[in-house]
């Protein structure tokens, strides 16, 4: 029939071209997202990273020129506490108070001797743990710092101990920022950069002062300021506070305040913790007493 009456092929195949161009035109239902479900805030997350971020990162190489990717295990660490300080203002100690014992590795004087980073770690025996074994472990969140090479993981170990704090949260020892310039140079391994590194992954930065040792050394000011950005998370400790008497600590107080502000950039007021975070009881009158248990309750 087509054969015979061309025309009338011809106009049914236009009128399916029309009704083909019809049916493109109409929007088709959009399929709903579906949701997924997971068992943890920590599992969202590294299944987000996984699928969005790190593809990213690997076709900029991200992780040669700034900082090594990122493993399920700095996922999964616990929060972390950084404590930074000249020497002898009473770093190790205010661990010791905050564990109610000693730490493997702990060694507490007036002279500089905490020579190493130590991360305080919760673990079933009391241990400690190299460096280099940390750097490598692949259920440690430390696989970044073995860009700062040998130098630095020689100077780093792990403690571990039986701690109910420790079970929420690492602690970050460090040793006392020197204050001149040839000890300083000494260093097998930049500080600033080691500390801005452990910077960006605490969740809270303690900066330790002696009520006796107000100075800010050049190494100490470069390493405060290496934590630019993390503003939000420094807190300011005025420890040994109950070895002066109330007149002399309210001008300690404010030549701190003072030397911060040449320091720290922010455009709000620096919160300044005051006491004495140590096993000894308190020293001073009832009025001062009172005033380092509110502060240390704080």
């Amino acid at each position: 029939r087509s054969a015979l009456c061309p025309g009338l092929a011809d106009g049914a195949q236009e009128r399916e071209r029309e009704r083909a161009r019809r049916e493109g035109a109409m929007p088709r239902a959009k399929k709903e997202p579906v949701a997924e479900m997971f068992e943890s805030v920590s599992d969202g997350l590294k299944q987000l990273y996984r699928s969005k971020i790190r593809p990213v990162e690997e076709n900029y190489r991200f992780g040669e020129f700034y900082s090594p990717l990122l493993t399920d295990s700095d996922f999964d660490a616990k929060p972390m506490v950084l404590l930074l300080g000249q020497y002898s203002v009473g770093k190790t100690s205010f661990i010791k108070y905050l564990l109610g014992r000693d730490f493997p590795g702990a060694h507490i004087g007036p002279e500089p001797t905490t020579d190493r980073f130590i991360a305080v770690m919760h673990g079933n025996e009391d241990k400690t743990t190299p460096g280099n074994a940390l750097a490598v472990s692949a259920n440690m969140p430390f696989r970044g710092l073995e860009m700062f090479g040998n130098g630095f993981l020689n100077k780093f170990q792990g403690a571990q101990l039986d701690s109910p704090l420790l079970h929420h949260v690492t602690l970050i020892d460090t040793p006392g920022v020197l204050s001149g310039e040839k000890q300083r140079i000494g260093r097998s391994y930049s500080f600033t950069d080691v500390c801005g590194w452990f910077a960006s992954r605490a969740d809270v930065i303690l900066l330790l002062f002696d009520a006796h040792k107000l100075d800010i050394s050049d190494e100490f000011k470069d390493a405060i300021e290496a934590l630019k950005g993390h503003d939000d998370k420094i807190r300011v400790v005025l420890n040994k506070a109950d070895a002066v008497d109330a007149q002399k600590l309210l001008r300690i107080y404010g030549a701190l305040m003072w030397s911060l502000g040449k320091v720290v950039k922010t455009p709000e007021c620096v919160r300044v913790y005051i006491g004495s975070f140590w096993d000894h009881p308190l020293k001073g009158s009832e009025w001062s007493r009172q005033l380092f248990e509110a502060e240390m309750r704080d």
